[in-house]
């Protein structure tokens, strides 16, 4: 009896050890969605006024986590009751990372203006300032639900095979982690100017260690924010070729004589490419036919 005892808790030690070892390499395949999860975000959390900041955070990583709540209970029946789902779902998800992340790169060469939304308390009511808030909060849980997709998914998709409990398990950890080590981190950032005029009003000397620390932190915020969205680029180009090269057999060895994250880059950037194309051209031929 004892001995059947302590052969579960060894086996719930070795389940245990498996879930994460397998946490790791789940959290390592959605790195790429990650980072550029963290830079769409600290990108919508800045831009309000300091005291709005962390409240209009803290609802979307809300949100966040409702998403995930939909998202995952789904992606557990696909891989139960239809596996194949997944791999569609993953292929499909790779398509639209490597559509954004080229689009991305088009926008950077031919730039044209986007509608951005300012909030100034001085000039604008509260009730406005609310109603902002409210469109850019459902703007990035809109966005965050189509990243956190991507990123159940790819972590599914290293379980697959695994008995159900096991997936759920592993899953669910890489999930909350995404949320909490995104919207935590991103809080850390949109704070960073804040901390800095902090620092800066510490001393009254024109030169100090408090001064130039805090200048350094104001004026790193927005090459922080630039920074995140050029990495998260880069890697939504690779998280996806990753996922065609893995996922579909034409191209397992496609180019297979370059190393390999130089192999997705490029597998990424055509597909994306390819996607870029066929979504113009639908809109050139959807805005004759209003013209007409």
């Amino acid at each position: 009896m004892a001995s059947g005892f302590f052969a579960l808790f060894d086996d719930i030690a070795a389940l245990m050890d498996d879930v994460v070892v397998m946490s790791k390499i789940s959290t390592k395949k959605t790195a790429g969605i990650l980072g550029d999860d963290l830079a769409v975000n600290a990108e919508k959390a800045t831009g309000f006024v300091s005291s709005r900041e962390l409240p209009v955070l803290w609802a979307i990583t809300k949100g966040s986590f409702l998403n995930k709540l939909i998202i995952l209970p789904i992606a557990f029946l696909l891989s139960a009751f239809a596996p194949w789902g997944v791999k569609l779902a993953l292929v499909l998800g790779g398509v639209y990372l490597a559509f954004e992340g080229a689009e991305k790169i088009y926008e950077f060469f031919v730039p044209h203006e986007h509608t951005k939304i300012k909030i100034d308390e001085e000039t604008v009511s509260e009730e406005e300032v609310l109603k902002v808030e409210k469109t850019k909060i459902k703007s990035a849980i809109f966005t965050d639900f189509i990243l956190s997709v991507e990123i159940v998914i790819i972590a599914l998709g290293t379980v697959l095979g695994r008995p159900i409990l096991f997936q759920i398990i592993v899953v669910s950890i890489v999930a909350i982690i995404a949320t909490v080590g995104v919207y935590g981190i991103v809080a850390l950032i949109v704070r960073m100017d804040d901390f800095g005029y902090r620092l800066v009003k510490l001393s009254s000397k024109k030169k100090s260690i408090s001064k130039f620390i805090g200048n350094l932190l104001i004026n790193a915020l927005p090459v922080v924010i630039k920074s995140l969205s050029v990495i998260g680029t880069i890697a939504l180009i690779l998280v996806s070729g990753g996922i065609f090269v893995h996922n579909i057999d034409f191209l397992h060895h496609f180019l297979g004589g370059l190393p390999s994250i130089l192999r997705d880059f490029i597998v990424g950037l055509i597909v994306g490419a390819i996607a870029v194309l066929v979504v113009k051209l639908f809109k050139l031929i959807f805005k004759r036919k209003v013209i007409k």
